[in-house]
């Protein structure tokens, strides 16, 4: 379904029903609810008679970071064009019909992790509204930890809201403030905001970029035929040619107009505390995040996890695909061989799974598969990035052991994944979590591995360069491993239901 349409963006008020299609969304594909999913990814381009193309490009690019829903907002000077659709980008946006009708040298794109389903297209960014200076169009990567509260302060004042992203909440606190210009007006919202937080933002006039005081979510800046880009990653800026200027810093909010790129600090200076799960998972491989290459990242870290804990064993297989570099790096530093002993399809669909129970009971063996020849008689250690619900694990040893696999010893790119993330990251409830629930020795238990071992934190941030991980002042949001949540969850100790902000995140 695509919503496509000139100047403002229409969309219908559904009410709230949070809880429900909080459930819906996390209930439409069982095989990839054991991974942590990054909810969004964004572009923006200032200048190129291309704009609405590169958008697209960019997208597909950063289609890891959501792969439910896809929008692009366009300004040709007095108007602005938008096409929103649920489903990949390549789907969407590659028809030159489509991007024929996004018309202007300006444009901001958004991906997204979202609700499956009709209602979702209303959520589906990027948001638009028309102010007293013009038209503004908003997509965000991140998460908003006193949304709520916002949201009902609001609503209380009048506003009416047309989605349940919070997102929708930075547009409303524009609204009302009492600044004249769109920067000013942005800046007195974002100063309202708690949360973490990446932005592109586009007028008649500007492409604007801004990252939260902590940096938690990555942005960063490129250049092409004399056209300022904003994006994610900077495989966005690699797929079209595009020049790899700088990051945005944390806290750093970009003004891109005619005469350039401006720059200016409107919050207060904050430790730096860039999410340490975007080396481990959720990166593209490929990109250069925060000065480091993910790849290489990953490398280190399983050449750690090899030296913390080794495995008497004959193979060292990947869990496909993100456990993969993690795996070469264990290989490299024990000695041990690699090979691919599960073979992963690409070709998945998420609607595949609509013929019933019997074919949704097959799991991972619809995404992987043995490879019997590799793994028959041997001791294996299998490499994956994380453990988050476990059930996955489970399968997958167990697909090793009927391929017959001699020993199955399990090792994992990071530490126990025990808390869940509120700034941007599809996260079950706690509840959910297995190291949540048991210790080591349990979880090997039921997983079913003959030994496990996961990395140590300071394991992790000496793979980052780190030396070690400072309790006093740690140099990531770790987060989702130590419970140490650097930014306030507000709507969370206000005493709202556990993730009942998941979907007002849904922007993120």
């Amino acid at each position: 379904m695509r919503s496509s349409s000139h100047g403002n963006i229409p969309t219908p008020h559904f009410g709230r029903r949070i809880s429900a299609l909080y459930f819906e969304r996390r209930s439409s594909a069982p095989w990839d609810g054991d991974k942590l999913h990054e909810e969004c990814g964004i572009f923006g381009i200032f200048g190129h008679g291309d704009a609405a193309a590169h958008t697209a490009l960019g997208l597909h690019a950063l289609q890891h970071r959501g792969q439910e829903a896809a929008g692009i907002v366009s300004c040709d000077g007095p108007q602005f064009h938008s096409e929103r659709a649920l489903g990949h980008v390549g789907a969407n946006f590659g028809d030159e019909a489509v991007i024929a009708r996004l018309r202007g040298k300006a444009a901001i794109g958004h991906n997204r992790y979202s609700t499956s389903g009709e209602a979702g297209l209303r959520n589906v960014q990027p948001l638009y509204a028309d102010f007293a200076f013009g038209g503004f169009a908003l997509a965000h990567n991140g998460n908003l930890t006193n949304a709520y509260a916002l949201r009902q302060e609001l609503v209380e004042r009048g506003s009416i809201f047309q989605s349940t992203v919070d997102t929708e909440v930075i547009v409303h606190l524009m609204a009302v403030s009492r600044h004249s210009g769109v920067v000013d007006r942005m800046i007195d919202a974002l100063r309202q905001a708690e949360g973490a937080y990446s932005l592109v933002a586009l007028t008649k006039d500007h492409l604007i970029g801004v990252r939260d005081p902590l940096g938690v979510r990555p942005l960063v800046i490129g250049e092409l035929d004399g056209a300022t880009i904003l994006a994610s990653e900077t495989c966005a800026l690699d797929i079209i040619g595009a020049k790899f200027l700088r990051d945005v810093e944390p806290g750093e909010l970009v003004v891109i107009d005619s005469s350039g790129i401006h720059s200016m600090r409107p919050f207060p200076p904050a430790q730096r505390r860039f999410c340490i799960f975007e080396y481990i998972y959720f990166s593209r491989p490929d990109s250069i995040v925060e000065g480091k290459g993910v790849y290489q990242a990953r490398k280190k870290i399983g050449a750690e996890l090899a030296r913390e804990s080794p495995a008497e064993a004959d193979l060292v297989v990947p869990v496909p695909d993100s456990g993969t570099p993690a795996a070469m790096g264990f290989a490299e530093e024990s000695g041990i061989p690699f090979d691919l002993g599960i073979i992963r399809n690409h070709y998945v669909g998420r609607t595949f799974i609509e013929p019933g129970e019997q074919i949704r009971h097959l799991g991972v063996k619809l995404k992987h598969n043995a490879n019997r020849a590799v793994v028959a008689g041997r001791r294996v250690v299998l490499v994956d990035d994380s453990i988050v619900r476990g059930t996955t694990s489970i399968k997958i040893v167990e697909m090793m052991r009927n391929a017959g696999a001699k020993e199955v010893h399990m090792r994992v790119a990071s530490p126990p994944t025990a808390h869940s993330c509120f700034y941007g990251v599809d996260t079950p409830e706690r509840s959910k979590l297995l190291a949540a629930q048991k210790d080591i020795e349990g979880m090997r238990e039921f997983i079913g591995v003959d030994s496990l071992a996961f990395l140590s934190f300071d394991g992790l941030y000496r793979a980052m360069g780190e030396g070690s991980r400072n309790a006093e002042s740690p140099q990531y949001c770790d987060a989702c491993f130590t419970g140490d949540y650097p930014i306030p969850l507000t709507d969370q100790d206000g005493g709202e239901p556990p993730r009942q902000l998941s979907l007002l995140a849904e922007g993120a």
